[in-house]
């Protein structure tokens, strides 16, 4: 479909963008507000060793948390397809828009691995039913939380710079119709 000579396939990627922003930051949000629920149960702490009650309302808004972080890399890796590199001399051959989309695609399963295990921390510290005591973990959820939105930000930049990659490919590569002819775009 066509409105006014342009198709709305051009609005794919800023809706993209917008999506993983949003599940992201809602991830980030709501593993602050978890610390936040997490701190106010009560607590003894002498030096390093705490005695606390599990905060059931944390644990939900960690997991929650958890759930929207998975599911904005999910989208971000499906959308914007594979963009490895196979070794250094490629590395050194391939443009720009490749090395950023392959160095945001490292730094976004690093921010993943790193917010994940921190929110999962903070979950399991919350999961139990009795009060548990051991060394004290602090700021599991907050630094989880800070971990999306972090996440966004490479995530986002994974999408674009593969986008990109994917049209040049397509501009050196065109595609073939069945009849083995190329396909040349509409005037």
């Amino acid at each position: 479909m066509e409105i006014k000579g342009q198709s709305t396939g051009q609005y794919k990627v800023p809706v993209v963008c917008l999506l993983i922003i949003l599940l992201d930051l809602i991830a980030g949000i709501l593993g602050i507000q978890a610390e936040v629920a997490q701190n106010e149960v009560q607590s003894l702490t002498m030096w390093i060793i705490e005695c606390r009650d599990p905060s059931y309302k944390a644990f939900k808004l960690g997991f929650a948390a958890v759930v929207l972080l998975a599911f904005a890399h999910a989208i971000t890796n499906l959308l914007s397809g594979c963009h490895c590199v196979q070794s250094v001399e490629v590395l050194d051959s391939v443009s720009y828009n490749k090395r950023l989309a392959f160095a945001s695609l490292i730094l976004s399963w690093i921010t993943l691995i790193a917010g994940s295990s921190m929110l999962i921390a903070g979950v399991m510290a919350n999961s139990g039913s009795r009060k548990s005591c051991g060394v004290s973990h602090h700021r599991y959820l907050s630094i989880g939380g800070i971990a999306c939105i972090i996440h966004a930000m490479f995530a986002v930049c994974y999408y674009v710079s593969a986008t990109a990659v994917d049209r040049e490919e397509e501009k050196l590569n065109p595609k073939m119709n069945p009849c083995g002819l190329v396909n040349l775009p509409a005037p």
